[in-house]
């Protein structure tokens, strides 16, 4: 049965679905992707010092093993390097369409089909498909801090996840707004150019020690003549992020605190010290790894200021103690929309059903991939699918999917929706499991949770119980036929 399929996205996700579907003899499906390239969010966030997390050898494709990282875990430039790498030998950008935004979808339930909308410089067109593949991601949408006179600031002001990368900072006066992931990995490169820099922090967050020493010729040549010691390396960091539940274990998360201790240990003042130190457990909130932010506080020309800010002028900041720091530029780090999911586009399912009113009490899905009332429409990185190595997630996700579509068209099916007592049982089980990691209601801020009390964004188990789960045979049984 010959399909037409439609990817939102070209990112992560959206790649490893177009190869396992070329590779499966689906060829009849086109990547929508808004902006200007393919990379998702490594192609979309360009702050000094982006890198992964996660090491290089697990954050790679199983299909696309790369023997040269040059370091343990890779720069951004690297990442989508191999991502436009993996897009060329897969002979994907035929099914790219790029600066094409997905506004919305509607089922059509007479006719079993997704009808897209899509707009491309101006002008919108809409066309029909048999199956939608959703894969946004979940850091797409830039989260803005609600702060009194923040339009009215007078110099230059931007997101860290929209780097104004014309704009120099050399000599400057530079705020940065937040002090987590991304600020992190930004403060310690910018910090070496500017004049003055204040890092404005809500709340100190735990960063780890980053074993992530470059490899050397010798290594990478040794990487390149066996490919064995790259999956060697593979596995040794699976066995340590796929067979476990750190946040759910007081031991591990008891090491991780005397090491993200040790690793603050370098700040030199002790009312410093004290000011980044964490106050919540490790795990409440997302941990961090660096080498280089902690020691930055010890340069002459950064100042960590932990009052809270109550409004922006057109000069600069001001705080609750009434100081106000005149800058030239504003960096706000603060962040993703990490909750809406696919839903931040407008989709219509089953009986007019809108997605919004459907996760009206926050966003849920079986297995993260299928939403009841929604047929023939699968998600990637969806609703709890957060947990270590994303990319060996949405490899989990993506081959689930092909399975499903192989066997609509064993059985001769044009479509299926997920049932809503499956889905149900699903997600009660799994609100269940996350209530048992109890660290997540240590008190802190995080993106985990929506207003409703439900945590749409992790999974509570290791990889490896996700990975079966998406593997079962029987996985069609929780799908109506339509």
């Amino acid at each position: 049965m010959s399909r037409r399929i439609a990817i939102i996205g070209a990112g992560v996700g959206a790649i490893c679905a177009g190869v396992r579907l070329k590779q499966a003899g689906y060829h009849d499906f086109v990547m929508l992707e808004r902006a200007d390239g393919v990379g998702g969010t490594w192609w979309r966030n360009r702050y000094p010092g982006l890198s992964c997390d996660i090491p290089s050898h697990l954050y790679s494709f199983s299909f696309a093993r790369k023997a040269d990282w040059s370091r343990p875990y890779a720069s951004q430039p690297e990442i989508l390097d191999y991502m436009h790498q993996v897009v060329d030998d897969h002979d994907l950008m035929p099914h790219v369409r790029l600066r094409t935004e997905v506004i919305g979808a509607r089922w059509n339930d007479a006719s079993n089909t997704w009808r897209i909308v899509t707009e491309c410089g101006g002008e919108r067109d809409e066309f029909d498909v048999d199956v939608l593949i959703a894969s946004p991601g979940m850091f797409g949408e830039l989260h803005w801090p609600d702060i009194p006179g923040r339009d009215t600031f007078a110099g230059t002001a931007f997101h860290s996840g929209a780097w104004k990368t014309d704009h120099r900072l050399d000599g400057e006066r530079v705020a940065v707004v937040g002090s987590a992931a991304s600020a992190v990995q930004l403060i310690p490169q910018i910090a070496k150019v500017v004049g003055r820099l204040h890092v404005f922090q809500r709340s100190a967050n735990w960063v780890m020690p980053k074993e992530d020493t470059p490899f050397t010729a010798e290594q990478l040549a040794a990487f390149v003549a066996d490919p064995t010691a790259t999956d060697a390396l593979r596995d040794a960091a699976f066995e340590v992020i796929g067979h476990t539940k750190p946040f759910a274990n007081p031991e591990s998360r008891s090491m991780a605190e005397q090491a993200g201790l040790f690793n603050l240990r370098v700040v030199s003042d002790p009312d410093l010290r004290q000011r980044l130190t964490p106050t919540v457990p490790w795990g409440c909130q997302r941990p961090l790894f660096s080498n280089d932010y902690y020691p930055t506080f010890n340069r002459d020309n950064v100042e960590l200021v932990t009052d809270a800010i109550t409004h922006i002028t057109p000069a600069g900041i001001v705080t609750a103690d009434g100081q106000e720091r005149a800058v030239d530029t504003i960096i706000f780090a603060t962040g993703y929309e990490t909750t809406r999911y696919v839903s931040a586009i407008e989709i219509t399912g089953r009986d007019g059903l809108a997605l919004n009113q459907a996760w009206a009490e926050g966003a849920e899905a079986y297995l993260g991939i299928s939403t009841t009332g929604f047929p023939n429409l699968f998600m990637l990185y969806g609703p709890n699918t957060n947990h270590g190595s994303i990319i060996y997630m949405i490899e989990c996700q993506v081959d689930y999917v092909v399975r499903m579509l192989q066997r609509m068209d064993a059985d001769g099916v044009r479509a299926i929706d997920v049932r809503a007592d499956v889905m149900a049982e699903f997600n009660e089980q799994l609100q269940r499991d996350l209530d048992e990691v109890t660290v997540w209601d240590g008190g802190c801020r995080h993106y985990y949770r929506v207003a409703s009390g439900r945590i749409v964004t992790q999974w509570p188990h290791a990889l490896v119980v996700y990975r079966d789960l998406t593997d079962d045979p029987a996985a069609i049984d929780a799908y109506e036929r339509l």
